[in-house]
C-alpha cells in the first residue's frame, strides 16, 4: 500500500490567489483552439479560417502603426453622470468596472504616429470598454483629434468598434453625432484626407455618423455594420434578409464602403493610400507588392 501511493501520480496543485497563465484563445468562426503567441504573432488573425477576432485599442495602434512611434493625447477626459442614470446598477459602478478592465477612462484612445514613416492622426475605438459605446467623452476625444489633425496638417484614421450610442447619457450622447460630424469639416475645408476603417462591430450611432463620412470608407473581412441589427430589421420587414446582409462583403458590394482589407495588410494598404491622397512617399522597404486582383 505504501509503495502504492509513493508511484502515484500527482496532479499539479495552484497555489492560492496564484493566476493561470492564459495561453489560449478558441476561434469563434471554426472553435480551432490557437496559441495566443501565434495570434498576437498573426494580428489576431485565425490562421485556420482567417476569421478576425475583435482587438482591444492598445493592440490596433500597435498592428496599424509603426513600432514606438504612437504618443497618445487622449485621456485627460473623463466622464461623469449627469442624468444620475440607474437601471440594474448605478452609471458610475459601470463605468469604474469598465474602466479597470480597460485602464482607461472612457472607450477611445487617441494619438498620432507614422504609417510606414507618414505622420499621422489616429482614434481607435475599444469595443473591451461597455462595447464601444459613444458617450459624451468619446465625442469630445473624437472631435480633438479631428481638430489636432487639422491644425497640425495631418491625416485623419479613425477606427470603428462600437454598440452605438450610450443609453446611460441619453440625448447628451446623440448630441455626439453631430459635433463629430462638425469636427471633421475643419479637415475638409483644409483638403485633409479622412479615412475610416470599420471593424466587427459598427452599429448604430458611430455607423449613423463620423464612420461613414470619411473620404475613403474600409472594412475588415467579415464584420457587423449596420445601424439597426438584423434581428430588428427582420422583425421590422418581415421579410428573410439576404445572406450575409450587413457584413462586409455584402456592403462592398452594394458600394457601402470602399475596401474590404485584411487586418495583416492594412498598414500597407494605408500607406500607399495616403501616399496618394498627400502627394508623399511612404517608406515601403521590404513590403512586397499588392497582387493584383481579379
Amino acid at each position: 500500500m505504501a509503495l502504492d501511493r509513493f508511484f502515484r501520480r500527482r496532479r499539479p496543485q495552484q497555489q492560492a490567489g496564484a493566476e493561470m497563465p492564459d495561453l489560449w484563445t478558441q476561434c469563434p468562426a471554426c472553435k480551432e483552439g490557437l496559441y495566443n503567441r501565434d495570434l498576437l504573432a498573426n494580428a489576431y488573425v485565425c490562421p485556420k479560417c482567417d476569421h478576425h477576432l475583435r482587438l482591444g485599442a492598445t493592440r490596433r495602434v500597435e498592428v496599424l502603426l509603426d513600432p514606438s512611434s504612437f504618443v497618445q493625447r487622449s485621456g485627460r477626459v473623463h466622464p461623469t453622470d449627469p442624468l444620475g442614470f440607474v437601471d440594474i446598477e448605478a452609471y458610475p459602478d459601470r463605468l469604474r468596472r469598465a474602466q479597470a478592465k480597460t485602464g482607461r477612462p472612457d472607450a477611445i484612445l487617441t494619438g498620432t504616429g507614422t504609417i510606414h514613416g507618414l505622420p499621422v492622426t489616429v482614434a481607435v475605438m475599444d469595443f473591451e470598454f461597455s462595447g464601444g459605446s459613444m458617450g459624451s467623452v468619446v465625442g469630445e476625444e473624437i472631435s480633438r483629434a479631428a481638430e489636432h489633425a487639422a491644425e497640425a496638417g495631418l491625416p485623419l484614421i479613425i477606427v470603428a468598434a462600437s454598440g452605438g450610442a450610450r443609453m446611460q447619457e441619453s440625448a447628451l450622447s446623440l448630441m455626439q453625432m453631430a459635433k463629430t460630424t462638425v469636427a471633421l469639416e475643419g479637415l475638409t475645408a483644409r483638403g485633409l484626407p479622412y479615412v475610416s476603417i470599420l471593424s466587427d462591430p459598427t452599429t448604430g450611432g458611430v455607423t449613423a455618423s463620423f464612420a461613414t463620412i470619411a473620404d475613403v470608407i474600409v472594412a475588415e473581412p467579415g464584420a457587423l455594420i449596420g445601424f439597426a441589427g438584423p434581428r430588428v430589421i427582420q422583425q421590422t420587414i418581415r421579410q428573410n434578409l439576404p445572406e450575409g446582409f450587413q457584413r462586409a462583403e455584402f456592403l462592398l458590394e452594394h458600394g457601402m464602403v470602399d475596401d474590404v482589407v485584411d487586418r495583416r495588410e492594412q498598414r500597407a494598404y494605408l500607406a500607399r493610400l495616403l501616399g496618394v491622397l498627400t502627394r508623399q512617399t511612404p517608406d515601403l522597404t521590404g513590403v512586397p507588392a499588392p497582387e493584383a486582383r481579379p
